[in-house]
């Protein structure tokens, strides 16, 4: 039998070898410890990461389709990219707007995405948003002064040009271009505003045609589009179109041109869509409208933002095509509009 030797001085190896597994188990314990420390201040970092992750949209009236379009297009865009994201609404008040700026401001969001009230109205959020330090990306409307990352918006001039000479090209054809054209307009101090009466008016003078009147929304009422196409119809005998700088309201403008018992005298054209478009454009109720493309431009505003927040590059200035849309082309532009323009996708 061999037994252990004991050597005066010295420890037994039996001593040694416990002692290594005793400091192998507190070096795992102290390990395994760290290694939860750690992974606890990633899921911290993480979580951090994550709720700092939070954009906003300041929209002038979500109850206007264009711009509940445009919202659920910044939706998907932001599901896909990962950030959370809250609508605040203005109901077209400046004052609510500003108190929609000011609760954004406290939150501490990454960025804002603002289609303003008004072009001014914007110069003043993105001064506040400057000293806040806050990002801010406009999709559509524009701004009078300010910084921001991106304006994404529509080439408002041309495309009420195309719809324009749409216009012009069907009046010819009924040989009444002696009438006059009616303008129910969205406000003139926006710059889109602006740039679509300058587009449309183009289109008149090339062919020959003068504008009757030019009538500026503020409620954007059904009751205000009706009674501004009222006084139009009874003021100007020569009235032989009606173009809307919007779409939502067009049941007040036919409803004004039926009871006048013009239905078959005067005709109607608008600017951007509602989902009956689809029939009542091949069915001659409407001569044709200049379509936005709201949920792309929703899109690409948070694909801006979201390239700005990675440090990437970022154009300044992104403009999309309108849709000159009549009877000639809806069929073969009928994808486009569902998705672009209407917000219908193939999850819908």
């Amino acid at each position: 039998m061999i037994r252990e030797r004991k050597v005066k001085g010295r420890k037994p190896v039996s001593f040694y070898l416990v002692s290594l597994i005793l400091l192998i188990m507190l070096s795992s314990l102290f390990v395994n410890k760290a290694r939860a420390v750690s992974e606890a201040a990633v899921k911290e970092t993480v979580s951090a990461d994550k709720s700092s992750k939070k954009l906003v949209y300041l929209v002038s009236d979500s109850r206007i389709p264009f711009w509940s379009i445009m919202a659920r297009g910044i939706k998907n865009q932001t599901d896909a990219l990962g950030y959370e994201l809250e609508v605040m609404s203005a109901e077209n008040s400046a004052r609510q707007e500003l108190e929609n700026v000011v609760k954004a401001l406290k939150n501490k969001v990454s960025g804002i995405i603002v289609s303003p009230t008004t072009s001014s109205a914007c110069a003043t959020i993105l001064r506040f948003a400057k000293q806040a330090g806050i990002p801010v990306v406009i999709s559509d409307i524009g701004t009078d002064a300010g910084e921001y990352i991106s304006y994404i918006s529509s080439d408002n001039k041309q495309g009420a040009y195309e719809i324009g000479k749409v216009l012009t090209r069907k009046m010819h054809q009924l040989k009444w271009q002696q009438g006059t054209v009616g303008i129910i307009a969205i406000p003139q101090k926006r710059l889109n505003g602006q740039a679509r009466t300058a587009g449309f008016m183009q289109a008149l003078d090339e062919a020959g045609i003068k504008g009757a009147d030019l009538k500026q929304q503020s409620s954007f009422s059904e009751h205000e589009t009706y009674t501004f196409s009222k006084n139009i119809i009874e003021n100007h005998a020569d009235i032989r179109a009606v173009w809307l700088q919007g779409s939502n309201r067009y049941k007040g403008a036919l409803r004004a041109i039926e009871e006048a018992g013009k239905k078959d005298d005067i005709l109607l054209i608008t600017f951007d869509a509602e989902p009956e478009f689809l029939e009542l454009i091949p069915q001659g109720v409407l001569v044709g409208s200049a379509m936005q493309q709201p949920y792309l431009m929703g899109e690409e505003a948070v694909i801006a933002m979201h390239r700005s927040l990675k440090g990437m590059s970022v154009e300044k200035n992104i403009q999309l095509p309108i849709l000159a849309i009549s009877d000639d082309n809806i069929k073969e532009k009928l994808t486009i509009i569902k998705r672009n323009v209407l917000g219908i996708t193939s999850r819908e």
